[in-house]
This record gives structure tokens, sequence and C-alpha cells, in this order.
């Protein structure tokens, strides 16, 4: 017999259906197969591309044609846990975890892709507020989710639900971000606190006994983006902070250019409570993973277009500009700390919090 699922593409309620979790035949191929991507996928992700039900979606090419325009592509899984935490939920993090790959390269998102992987008795109301969660991300980004696949595993296969998402988007002609092109004395931006996502994830799991108003800054930046390169045209690069933080991303910077960076402590922003659970476990608010936090490197004379630009938009309210860009040490990020000394910042030896993102 096969589960009909009656969905609200609106909202992604579920209707009681036949069976409230997911079974081995929903990944078979068959009508419950079917029933489960017509009933609960194909209304939330609703678009013409998808609505054809082939192999692959095709796209018009749009921005593509104007000559000197690129394709941009990226993918990303996602293996979170748990789930669903304060601020977000597996579903929101995939979209725009995608999303934000591709604008912090200067790209406009176009579409994306959705692969599930199901672990069988997975629960359907929760998969159903899953994929609502993932139609308000994309809208919100103004991206399509064009095409997936779905896939379901044995008990204890899977941890309930990863999900891989893939993104295309175009570049503007002039638009040529990249990390080798940063230089002595450009600004290095932040557009808001850091570490929010890494302490909501370690929080919500349980294993502190810690109750704090802390949410992930899962967000897609893509807004955010344009407003940076319409206000810094000579931006030279960014990236969103996710594994290893901003510290990661500024190593990768730093050893790219060949320059060094260097913090000062005082600039940086992050919450109490971030830097509370920081201090009880030994951590770096500057190591923890970020969803809607973005560095940019601009020169000098555009940083404070820069940050004005970045303050006007709902999700740069909190930036700062926490450090410049040096000759030396090559290769190296440095932070100046509050007591006037100074220390290196470098890549964290291993990932401090698993199953983040």
């Amino acid at each position: 017999m096969s589960t009909v699922i009656a969905t609200d593409p609106g909202a992604g309620h579920l209707a009681p259906p036949a069976h409230r979790t997911i079974t081995m035949a929903h990944g078979g191929g068959g009508r419950a197969m079917r029933d489960l991507v017509a009933d609960l996928f194909l209304p939330a992700f609703d678009n013409p591309a998808l609505a054809v039900l082939e192999d692959q979606a095709q796209l018009d090419p749009g921005g593509l044609a104007v000559p000197g325009a690129r394709l941009a592509f990226t993918t990303d899984g996602f293996v979170v846990r748990p789930l669903v935490f304060p601020g977000g939920d597996i579903g929101k993090l995939a979209v725009c975890g995608t999303v934000n790959d591709l604008a912090v390269g200067g790209a406009t998102p176009l579409a994306l892709s959705c692969a599930v992987v199901i672990e069988e008795g997975f629960d359907l109301v929760l998969l159903a507020g899953i994929v609502a969660s993932m139609r308000a991300a994309a809208a919100e980004a103004g991206v399509s989710i064009v095409t997936g696949d779905t896939k379901v595993v044995e008990r204890g296969a899977a941890d309930g639900l990863f999900i891989t998402t893939a993104g295309v988007g175009v570049v503007a002609p002039g638009v040529a971000l990249s990390a080798a092109a940063a230089r002595p004395g450009d600004a290095v931006l932040v557009n808001g606190p850091l570490g929010d996502h890494g302490a909501t994830i370690l929080v919500a799991r349980g294993d502190l006994a810690l109750e704090t108003e802390l949410q992930s800054d899962c967000r897609p930046l893509n807004g955010l983006m344009q407003a940076l390169l319409r206000a810094a045209p000579g931006t030279r690069c960014a990236r969103d902070a996710t594994r290893g933080g901003v510290a990661a991303v500024l190593n990768e910077i730093a050893g790219s250019a060949s320059v060094g960076i260097r913090l000062v402590e005082e600039t940086v922003p992050v919450r109490p409570a971030v830097r509370g659970v920081c201090e009880i476990l030994g951590l770096d608010p500057l190591h923890l993973a970020n969803e809607g936090t973005a560095v940019a490197i601009v020169p000098a004379d555009e940083a404070g277009a820069a940050l004005a630009a970045w303050r006007a938009h709902p999700y740069g309210a909190g930036a700062r500009i926490i450090g410049s860009v040096a000759e030396a040490p090559r290769g190296r990020v440095t932070l100046r700390t509050s007591l006037g000394g100074e220390r290196l910042l470098d890549l964290p030896l291993g990932d401090p919090l698993p199953r983040i993102c």
C-alpha cells in the first residue's frame, strides 16, 4: 500500500498519513517513493524547471548571455546534529550554505539541486518541516530548487537525515574575487558577531548544562554581498566563515596572497554568551563555525563605503572592520590582544565541533 502524504506547500505541514515514518519502500523507486516526491517535495519546491520531472533541470542561460559573464558552480553536504536547532535546521542550513558559497564568490545564485539520504523510521512530520524550511530559505534568497534525488537507508545507517545541495550562479562581467588578490593596506571586514552557529549547536546538543538565548546566524548572504560589491567595486575577496571560523578563512587568504593579516581583538564582535561558552570549553571564538557571517577584504579607500553598505543591510547591522592586511608576517594571521600583546592566530589542529553543518 502506498503512503499518501497530503501537504500544505506553503507551510509544509502534513495531514495524517497512512504511515508517519519513512520506510524502505520510500527509496525503492516505486509507488511509495513517487507519492513521497509528488506529495511532499514537488509542492514545496514548485517551479517550471522541476515540474517537468526529467532526469535533469534545463535552465534559461539568462545572465550567461552577457559577454564576459561566467558560470559559478558549488556543492556541499550537510550532516548537522541536532537536525533542528535554535535559528534553523538542516534544511535551512543546506540552502543557505550553498547560496553563500556562490554569493561570496561574487555570483548571483540561479538554481539549486537537493539530494536527501533519509534513514528508515524518520518522522514524516519532521521531514515536512525541514522541507518547508528549505522552501522558505530558497524564497528569501530568490533561488529555485530545480532537481533532486531521494534515497532511503536502513535504520542506524544515516543518523536521521543527510542533505547534499549543489548550486549554479552567474558572475557578472568585471567581478573577479580571489583570495590571492589581497594587498597590504586592505581592510578586513566581518558583517556581525562571530561564533553564533558553533556555540548554538554545542549548547543544543545538551552536552553542557547551560541555558542561553543563542541562535544560529544561518541566513542567505547574497543580498549582503550584492550591497558590498555595489558600494566597494574594488573588493578583493570574500569568504563565508563556516568550519574553522574566521581564523581558517583568514589563514587561507594570507597564504594565497602571501601577505600578513593583523587583527585587533577589541574590534572583533563576539556575543557575551558565545564568549562564555568558549571560556568554559577552552575554545577560541575565531575558530567557531558561522553560517551567516562573511569576511571581506576591501581596499582601504573603499572600507568606509563597504562598512556603511553592510550596516544598512539587515544582515550586516553589526559589521566591523576587525583588522588589516600587512606585508608581514607572510602567510600568517596575528591578533593584537586587549592586553597589548600579540599572538599567532593559527588554524585549529582539528575540528573542535564535529557535525556542525
